[in-house]
């Protein structure tokens, strides 16, 4: 017991961790639930500069090329808001789970932005009956 109770208490510092870096964002996962395939589906991550310096996005890469991710370009002052848009293409129907890694420029821990849900295949068109 005394183990699980270690382990959880060592994750929990660490998830709270990811918060002690110069940003902080609102959300760090989405789920998007069912989604039908071939409709991109996109969300905005929200995060605020948490320093006392102007933060730059150095860069945002995603698992795959079924996700991209857009991000607020040039500084974001103290205080102010920036945004991480991901999209993800919806091409294969089956569950899904993408990773999209953030970092800022002179800052060394990345943040990992996660994105999960479900594409729902096509409905296949019901042949038309000839009279």
């Amino acid at each position: 017991m005394k183990q699980i109770l270690s382990i959880l208490m060592l994750l929990i510092a660490s998830l709270s961790m990811a918060q002690d870096g110069p940003v902080a964002f609102t959300k760090t996962e989405h789920q998007f639930g069912k989604i039908p395939q071939g409709v991109p589906a996109s969300f905005v991550f929200e995060f605020t500069n948490k320093s006392n310096k102007p933060q730059v996005v150095e860069f945002a890469n995603a698992d795959c090329g079924c996700t991209s991710p857009v991000y607020t370009e040039g500084a974001i002052p103290p205080g102010k808001k920036g945004t991480v848009k991901v999209t993800y293409n919806a091409a294969e129907p089956g569950g899904f789970s993408k990773n999209v890694t953030i970092k800022f420029l002179g800052n060394n821990t990345p943040y990992i932005l996660v994105v999960k849900g479900e594409v729902t295949p096509k409905k296949a068109a019901k042949p038309v009956k000839k009279s």
